[in-house]
């Protein structure tokens, strides 16, 4: 039976804030760096609560849209609030634990296999991608790229091919907590860093300490502002 005549869903007044607010950036012609006004400023000028806008600041926040400093004020981070529409944030939302733990068993697995098992050419491509990201990150990036690069070279030095069919079955999944997790303030430099622990590991073919360096970076990976959001709340 065709769902197409299911309720609508009613949309929130804090999305219709947010479409006010990319009408203003645009009208305004504002770019990175400017400043949004006050909250308080905006729900008066808005005819909205306080508690509107600021839902709607939490999600330009997670969309690294924008940066509200402490007692600073909301600046743009780029030069227009393209918004990804809320219903896609909730899905997204909804099935992102599923594929984290899903990473944090598979992965943790592969990083031990690859500590047995890496190849003289394994460690050469794990090396490869972190100059990458490195370098991904140096030129102002998020180091997507050189994430991706890493661990594919960690699923290929496990020299396991069902686990990286697995890996390959959730590839779309992966990309996006990939995404959701480099976005986080200082994430790219963090998620560098543990990568090279991961790589130390297994270069020392040190099964155990690999494995933990993997769900170190997993579990640091989980931790995204999409999760604590609560899409309901100005309802």
């Amino acid at each position: 039976m065709t769902d197409a005549l299911r309720p609508m869903a009613r949309q929130r007044l804090y999305e219709q804030v947010l479409d006010r607010l990319r009408q203003y950036v645009a009208e305004g012609g504002l770019r990175a760096g400017d400043r949004l006004p006050p909250e308080r400023d905006l729900a008066q000028r808005l005819g909205v609560s306080r508690a509107s806008v600021k839902q709607a600041i939490v999600v330009l926040e997670v969309q690294g849209l924008v940066e509200a400093r402490h007692g600073g004020g909301t600046y743009l981070v780029r030069d227009s609030l393209d918004v990804e529409p809320v219903e896609r944030m909730v899905e997204r939302r909804r099935r992102l634990p599923d594929v984290l733990e899903a990473r944090e068993a598979l992965e943790t697995k592969l990083a031990e296999l690859a500590a047995e098992r890496r190849t003289d050419d394994d460690l050469a491509a794990l090396g490869s991608a972190l100059t990458h990201m490195a370098e991904e990150i140096e030129a102002g990036g998020a180091g997507v790229e050189g994430d991706r690069r890493f661990h594919a070279a960690v699923t290929a030095a496990a020299h396991s091919a069902l686990l990286a069919e697995f890996m390959r079955s959730i590839a779309e999944q992966i990309a996006e907590s990939r995404t959701e997790s480099l976005r986080q303030p200082g994430r790219p430099h963090r998620s560098l860093a543990q990568h090279q622990a991961i790589l130390d590991a297994i270069a020392d073919g040190r099964p155990r300490q690999a494995a933990a360096a993997m769900r170190r970076h997993v579990r640091t990976v989980a931790k995204v502002r999409l999760l604590d959001w609560d899409p309901e709340e100005d309802r």
